[in-house]
């Protein structure tokens, strides 16, 4: 049984999908004005080890991600680098995808761009009009009338906005502050505009979630449009409230039947933001660290609690990343389904093969694994049955280092990991040889020759020589049966 913490009613409830052995999902992507920072990072690998955790339970998955491509900040961004709109969107959403890929996140089956979806949010508009829920102010501005929905404040426990969660200024045109714009009219030259049936303007933010799961994801004949509505915890109010109102408003249905958050990423204990000045763009940490070496940290907490980044404990946690991958290269000689090879680590072909070798595993690992993954993800009960099964796992190969069976089992259990917590999926030699560039590998491995030249003509003062010179460099060589090898420590 799947247990998640509902962030509306505030308790962990059993998992119900509405259609049984189905689940849709959708996660609210970026605002594409800038760079992806650890909060991008911090909420897609929450949402990603979800989707990863039905996948392997057989549940049919829809995974909806949106990028918002019209927004206040996009104008601004565009103005001041003289870049259309455009062409800026274009740019952030391929570097996000670039970002999410480092970081073994899973592509999402949909990824809808709210400038595709206009006749939707248009419609969607339409309707909340027809039906009194919504009226027009000056200059083409549409509003959604929050006291027309009797239960508004039911997703967030709150009605009354802040200048923090406001992307425009309040209108003089609004019949009560609190009403938020569904559509916003053109403001002259330094706006954009689309047409629409209430004149030139744009769509607001909330409007385009509707309109896209309606579009893309929504059951129409259920009481619940899709299973899980995901986002950060500061989406709550008023996005998530908003969004949760005009889908109510417009179908007569409520939005989601749970709705999941993700914990902020917090630097010296302040929330990272922008305007704090202290935010810490994915790119930048890829210069330093593997994207796995940062995904391994990023799910170490709880995917609901805050994660105070510092990097101590990045360096700390890869410890427990070494330990898989150390298993993994003792057992590189397990007979492997071919298949398993033959799709990039990342793809959803890749985990369908990668499921058949993990079902291999030992069944007590893989229970206890999956039960503490489902029980609302607890993520530190997992990893502490991941590290008792690389102890006994190490042990065992020492007592029979032979034993072929014992190596299949435990090359399946690190299949459980790659498939379930997207770790240990690269060749293990590849990984302790991470952060060098191809031309300091050359000269590694030139060494590692001239060394293998010298000793085979008895040159051991010169062989030794080699050995120590690459040491000094943090490369260490060890000298095998099957040739010689090399790790960077």
């Amino acid at each position: 049984m799947i247990t998640l913490f509902d962030s509306i009613k505030k308790q962990k409830l059993p998992f119900s999908p509405i259609c049984e052995n189905q689940v849709r999902i959708y996660v609210c992507g970026p605002t594409v004005y800038d760079d992806a920072h650890l909060g991008h990072a911090r909420s897609s690998i929450a949402f990603d080890l979800w989707r990863r955790l039905f996948l392997f339970l057989d549940f049919k998955v829809i995974f909806v991600k949106n990028f918002t491509d019209i927004d206040d900040k996009i104008i601004k961004k565009s103005l001041q680098t003289n870049t259309d709109v455009e062409t800026l969107s274009k740019h952030y959403i391929e570097s996000y995808l670039k970002d999410m890929h480092a970081l073994g996140v899973l592509r999402a089956d949909i990824e809808p761009k709210a400038t595709d979806n206009l006749p939707q949010i248009c419609t969607m508009i339409e309707s909340l009009l027809d039906k009194g829920y919504a009226y027009a102010g000056e200059h083409s501005d549409i509003y959604l009338s929050i006291a027309k929905d009797s239960l508004y404040g039911s997703i967030s426990q709150r009605t009354e906005s802040s200048p923090a969660h406001s992307r425009i200024q309040n209108a003089q045109d609004k019949l009560e502050d609190k009403d938020f714009a569904l559509w916003k009219g053109y403001k002259g030259k330094e706006d954009i505009a689309y047409d629409s049936p209430f004149g030139k303007g744009r769509p607001g933010w909330h409007i385009e979630c509707s309109a896209m799961i309606e579009q893309h994801l929504a059951y129409k004949d259920k009481d619940f449009g899709i299973d899980i509505h995901a986002g950060g915890a500061d989406l709550i109010f008023p996005h998530h409230e908003n969004e949760a109102s005009q889908t109510r408003c417009a179908t007569g249905r409520e939005l989601a039947k749970y709705w999941l958050h993700n914990g902020f990423v917090n630097i010296n204990g302040e929330k990272m933001s922008k305007s704090l000045g202290n935010s810490f763009f994915i790119k930048d940490a890829l210069k330093i660290y593997d994207g796995e070496i940062l995904r391994n940290y990023l799910l170490g907490v709880h995917y609901r609690l805050a994660l105070n980044f510092n990097e101590e404990d990045l360096v700390q946690s890869k410890k427990r990343l070494d330990k898989i991958y150390r298993l993994k290269k003792r057992v590189a000689d397990a007979p492997l389904l071919d298949s398993i090879h033959d799709t990039p680590p990342h793809a959803l072909s890749h985990l369908a093969h990668l499921k058949q070798l993990a079902l291999k595993s030992q069944p007590h690992f893989l229970q206890a694994f999956l039960e503490a993954l489902s029980d609302d993800y607890n993520i530190s009960k997992a990893l502490s049955i991941v590290e008792e099964m690389l102890s006994h796992s190490n042990d065992a190969l020492t007592k029979t280092p032979k034993d072929e069976s014992l190596k299949v089992a435990i090359r399946a259990n690190i299949a459980c990991i790659e498939f379930l917590l997207g770790l240990g999926v690269k060749d293990a030699q590849s990984y302790f040889q991470l952060g060098l560039s191809e031309q300091a590998k050359q000269e590694i491995e030139s060494k590692i020759l001239e060394r293998q030249r010298a000793k085979a003509n008895k040159d051991y003062a010169l062989a030794d020589r080699l050995r120590d010179e690459l040491k000094a460099e943090g490369i260490e060589i060890m000298d095998t049966p099957q040739g010689t090898t090399w790790e960077k420590v």
